[in-house]
């Protein structure tokens, strides 16, 4: 007969007895933590870096609650300066670039291309809006600008992208991380006119935002500023004469930025406006009639705005 045996009655310890224990340990650190980090602060006499905030930054806010009634799919108002979203519709939407992909395409080139450059047109495109470029002719780069961002020349943007080291698709791959470097994470460029309604996307966030860069260069802010030019290439043989697709240029503060249109996209429409000596960006996306839009959000603006003082 087996020895009887008196079983242990004591209970071993399990992961349920123990997790109230372990969570309110990791509380307590968490607690800890945060009272040593506001004293540190407090005695330091400093903002964490992410909230630092200069003594002369001033935050912009719409004095009305005013709703306004648009046709444009997705819309937006950002402080250039601030980044700060004054009013948005679907601002992360995204949408076909169509031609306001000529922003980015400006930025890459003036990275790499002088003024005085001359560059020579290889292949050039008869597809939508152009300038009417002929092979070999030769045009300085400043001049290509201009016929992209007035009017709009997708031969003028595809010939400022075959001359960059490596060609047209190098230079959309630069398109490309300036995107990501600018933190456009909505955005994706397939090539620089805004022809491939499919791969060239972005959002009204990321396209306001991107504006707001551009606008910070100012042989950009100056071109795109311009009215009218008549420009030729580098041996006078070929004279053009540009306007300004942009009809609210010049008006109530206006002094920017790019048209743009496709089936896709729909009208879109970009603009930079003065304020108290702020520059406010509008965006309007997927709209009916873009400038009705745009102007509807600049009487929004105008008048409008107050700056309040943000001090640490």
């Amino acid at each position: 007969m087996k020895g009887f045996q008196i079983p242990n009655k004591t209970p071993k310890p399990t992961f349920w007895l123990l997790a109230p224990l372990f969570l309110a340990l990791v509380l307590v650190c968490l607690v800890l933590s945060f009272v040593i980090t506001k004293l540190w602060i407090a005695q330091n006499k400093i903002l964490p870096a992410p909230f630092k905030i200069s003594q002369e930054a001033k935050m912009p806010l719409i004095k009305t609650d005013f709703v306004p009634e648009i046709s444009a799919t997705g819309a937006l108002i950002m402080d250039a300066d601030s980044k700060m979203v004054l009013y948005s519709k679907n601002p992360d939407l995204r949408f076909s670039t169509a031609s306001t992909i000529k922003i980015m395409t400006a930025l890459v080139a003036l990275d790499h291309f002088r003024l005085s450059d001359v560059l020579t047109v290889d292949n050039p495109s008869d597809d939508g809006s152009v300038l009417g470029l002929v092979q070999d002719e030769k045009m300085t780069f400043e001049n290509l600008l201009y016929a992209m961002l007035l009017p709009s020349a997708n031969d003028a943007a595809l010939t400022i992208a075959q001359n960059y080291p490596g060609g047209q698709s190098a230079f959309v791959k630069a398109m490309n991380d300036k995107a990501e470097t600018l933190e456009l994470y909505n955005t994706q460029y397939a090539d620089p006119a805004g022809l491939a309604d499919e791969g060239d996307y972005t959002t009204p966030f990321d396209l306001a935002r991107l504006a707001s860069f551009a606008m910070q260069n100012a042989e950009f802010r100056k071109i795109v500023g311009t009215k009218e030019i008549t420009i030729s290439d580098v041996s006078d043989s070929h004279v053009y004469d540009l306007q300004n697709l942009n009809i609210l240029l010049g008006q109530d503060g206006v002094n920017g930025v790019k048209t743009g249109y496709t089936e896709e996209a729909g009208q879109v429409l970009v603009t930079s406006k003065e304020d108290q000596g702020k520059t406010i960006i509008i965006v309007v996306m997927g709209s009916d009639d873009r400038f009705t839009d745009t102007q509807i959000l600049l009487d929004l603006v105008s008048n409008n705005l107050t700056y309040l003082s943000i001090h640490p």
